[in-house]
């Protein structure tokens, strides 16, 4: 995985994963058009890392209901994983309005 400002390889994840730039409210995982909380035999996780050159960001679970439950934040290189279980979304914003960061995410 590069960063984006100076291209170095600062990440290596072997399964696939992908990129959501954060600016605002956004979904790293599900979205705000689901309508049933989602669950799985086996429990999938959400693996969320937070650019080293980004913003901090807030992160939570969003229910289909629309209830949104905030999980914590996550500083600019800081990592955590969470669980998909009976949940419409995860999602992130960044603390100040006028920032981003770029979220690399894996399900796994």
């Amino acid at each position: 995985m590069r960063n984006a400002r100076s291209g170095a390889v600062y990440q290596h994840w072997t399964q696939p994963s992908y990129e959501v730039k954060v600016r605002g409210l956004m979904h790293l995982w599900g979205s705000a058009g689901i309508t049933k909380d989602l669950s799985f035999d086996k429990p999938l996780l959400l693996h969320i890392h937070n650019d080293l050159f980004g913003a901090a960001i807030t992160f939570g679970t969003r229910k289909a209901s629309g209830i949104k439950e905030t999980v914590g934040t996550l500083q600019p290189g800081e990592c955590v994983a969470i669980p998909l279980q009976d949940i419409a979304g995860v999602f992130a914003s960044c603390e100040q309005d006028n920032e981003e960061s770029t979220v690399c995410c894996l399900v796994k």
